[in-house]
């Protein structure tokens, strides 16, 4: 999550994070949050809980070591979809 946070302050892009793990959801994304997104960016190994919350909105999905091992490829996507239509995805392998 940190290092998600430090590409987006790079592109001065403002983020809001939820994470999901042993803890349960951490920080919750609202439904408010998910519709003014521009972009939402999926990065995980697990199935979400609540993803189809996600199905209206532009997003990129990609696994986390995909994520760490190229953070641009993935940042490269976010671009691309700020002007894709909604309910436009991308899933990164």
């Amino acid at each position: 999550a940190e290092r998600l946070e430090k590409l987006c302050q790079q592109e001065k892009w403002s983020i809001k994070i939820e994470t999901q793990g042993a803890l349960g959801t951490e920080n919750r994304l609202t439904e408010e949050d998910i519709r003014r997104a521009d972009v939402v960016l999926l990065i995980t190994d697990i199935e979400l809980a609540g993803v189809e919350r996600f199905t209206r909105s532009r997003y990129v999905q990609s696994g986390i070591s995909a994520f760490l091992r190229e953070p641009q490829r993935v940042m490269s996507a976010v671009r691309k979809l700020l002007s894709a239509p909604q309910h436009t995805h991308l899933i990164l392998e």
